[in-house]
């Protein structure tokens, strides 16, 4: 009897679990948080994303456009030699001629010079066949000595009677002192140089070299009767 009590007893121990007190327990960490980081990582999202549409948006507007690859000078147009293609942005307002537009463009003229390197505008380019109001196209034909080296289309040049008569002409205006006056003998103080080709294409190939001029028509007649009778010469005046 007293062997069944005392395992009765001991069994009733065992069954107990022993619970650790309160006291023993260890505290957990507390989880951090960083709303700042969290907050900085969507803004970047967000801005990648506004980057990449404005990126796209960008792209959508740009074009091919002209753009020279040589000076062009006034009453010169253009070729394929001297064109070439580059991508602007279609929202500056600047009227740029599409590539796929050249060939209309070739058959235009410049109205002033345009410089290698410029993307060409609609504006820079007239017909052809358009003369400016009170102007006028005269030709010439200079021999060596009447027209300086180099002389090209949309050179600025002044126009003079050479020969006898503007000699006699310039001797009488002068009475008996016989010198000349230094303008006496100017046609045109401004002329435009629309061409200065010999037959065979080069320039300045040959003694004796046509030249188309563009002047004012008050002076068309004078150039025309000095040009008759081969007594014109032209300088280079500053302006090219």
């Amino acid at each position: 009897m007293k062997i069944q009590e005392r395992t009765g007893a001991g069994a009733g121990r065992s069954a107990a679990p022993a619970q650790p007190s309160v006291g023993d327990r260890l505290p957990s960490p507390p989880r951090e948080r960083k709303p700042a980081l969290a907050a900085l990582a969507v803004l970047l999202i967000l801005v990648g994303a506004l980057g990449a549409t404005m990126l796209v948006l960008r792209a959508g507007d740009r074009i091919e456009a002209v753009q020279v690859t040589a000076d062009i000078k006034p009453g010169e147009s253009l070729t394929k030699d001297n064109i070439k293609a580059v991508m602007v942005n279609d929202d500056s307002g600047a009227n740029f001629v599409p590539w796929e537009q050249r060939a209309g463009l070739m058959k235009l003229q410049a109205k002033s010079t345009i410089y290698d390197g410029t993307v060409v505008v609609g504006q820079m380019f007239a017909d052809k066949t358009g003369m400016e109001q009170g102007k006028a196209t005269v030709g010439v034909s200079l021999k060596e000595g009447q027209y300086p080296a180099g002389l090209d289309s949309g050179d600025n040049v002044a126009v003079y009677r050479v020969g006898s008569k503007a000699s006699s002409g310039s001797s009488e205006q002068n009475g008996s002192s016989g010198s000349s006056g230094a303008d006496s003998s100017l046609l045109v103080e401004r002329a435009v140089v629309v061409s200065a080709e010999a037959a065979g294409g080069d320039t300045i190939s040959s003694t004796a070299l046509p030249v188309t001029l563009t002047v004012d028509a008050a002076d068309a007649a004078a150039v025309a009767q000095a040009a008759s009778a081969g007594e014109v010469a032209v300088v280079l005046i500053p302006g090219n």
